[in-house]
């Protein structure tokens, strides 16, 4: 076993989108766990759209990462070392390992994955954060109802098609937005969606909304948002009375900084968005799944079965290596990115 580990740390706060002098490269000690530690060295890493968040010092409902402190992120991977008893070496652990090849974290907070009932890298998306941010926004929130028009963007992303795939096996209608036709096609060919809308082909809201309502006839009963920017331009003006608006996410402003600032639409204003909120009884609920674990378990017990049935299908973008990461999540926050970004350590 090496001693030594590597990983990539805050090196800036960015200016608008990220770049790779946002981040540093570091090799250091491989560390010890203390007492009720367990040490993982990583097999695999999550990049998430919230991480853009974390490298903003700015006031959210959780601390920035400091300069100089070790990015972010879920990881899943093999125990080398143990000092908890419910824990061994060659056992298998998902924890917030950060970008980093290993990492130590208290026994109580790892979760036991067995390689023999999925593949690990599956708890990074459709059966980890991801997908249960999907389930939970859409059963909890989004109240679907047989023969209801939902729809969501960044549709084949972890998150939109969980989304769309539970909506579409509930018996609604399924709209997509996604960004290029290749997307669009994996939406529909791959996810099943009735439709899917590629958002680069519309320059202006109002464009985008007259496709959106084209394949939503009826109207829109649930948007899940987890994009913001034109998309919400778009959808909000069709949403039915009593319609459901799950929020867990404004990906298309998160380089703005400040988790949002200077996100003011110009065609969407203040008065505006209310008054559609107000005269069509639209319930809108913003979440943080990490508040919500207590139905992490429920989670598991329906969707599990369903994905290794494949009735839930997904996909998986691999980067190689720890120094793929930054790159790769630059890419991610600009939509290059198809199916869950993960990073193959070993």
């Amino acid at each position: 076993m090496s001693d030594q580990m590597k990983r990539i740390v805050l090196a800036s706060r960015p200016e608008g989108a990220p770049t790779p002098e946002n981040f540093r490269l570091e090799t250091g000690e491989l560390p010890e766990p203390g007492e009720g530690e367990v040490l993982v060295r990583t097999h695999y890493m999550s990049l998430d759209p919230y991480m853009r968040g974390r490298m903003d010092d700015a006031k959210s409902y959780a601390a920035p990462v400091p300069i100089g402190g070790t990015m972010e992120a879920g990881g899943v991977g093999e125990v080398i070392a143990s000092n908890d008893p419910s824990f061994k070496p060659g056992d298998f652990a998902f924890g917030m390992l950060g970008w980093a090849t290993h990492g130590v974290q208290p026994a109580k907070m790892l979760r036991k994955i067995d390689p023999d009932q999925m593949p690990i890298s599956a708890t990074l998306g459709v059966l980890g954060m991801p997908g249960f941010t999907g389930w939970y926004g859409l059963t909890e929130l989004g109240r679907p109802q047989k023969g209801e028009t939902l729809v969501v963007a960044a549709a084949t992303g972890p998150v939109g098609s969980m989304v769309g795939q539970l909506a579409r096996l509930a018996g609604l209608r399924v709209i997509g937005i996604a960004g290029g036709s290749e997307k669009c096609k994996l939406a529909t060919d791959t996810f099943g969606f009735d439709a899917c809308i590629d958002h680069r082909a519309y320059e202006a809201a109002k464009d985008l909304r007259k496709a959106i309502s084209d394949a939503a006839p009826d109207g829109v009963d649930i948007y899940f948002e987890n994009v913001g920017g034109k998309v919400l331009e778009a959808v909000l003006p069709l949403m039915n009375p009593h319609g459901r608006i799950p929020i867990c996410g404004m990906i298309a402003w998160y380089n703005a900084g400040g988790l949002g600032a200077g996100a003011n639409s110009d065609t969407l204003t203040g008065p505006d968005l209310w008054r559609n909120i107000l005269v069509k009884f639209l319930s809108v609920n913003g979440f943080i799944i990490a508040n919500h674990w207590d139905r992490f378990g429920e989670f598991l017990k329906e969707v599990a079965p369903r994905v290794a049935s494949g009735e839930i299908k997904y996909l998986e973008d691999v980067a190689e290596g720890l120094e793929a990461a930054p790159e790769a999540f630059i890419a991610m926050l600009e939509g290059g990115n198809t199916g869950k970004q993960v990073v193959k350590l070993v």
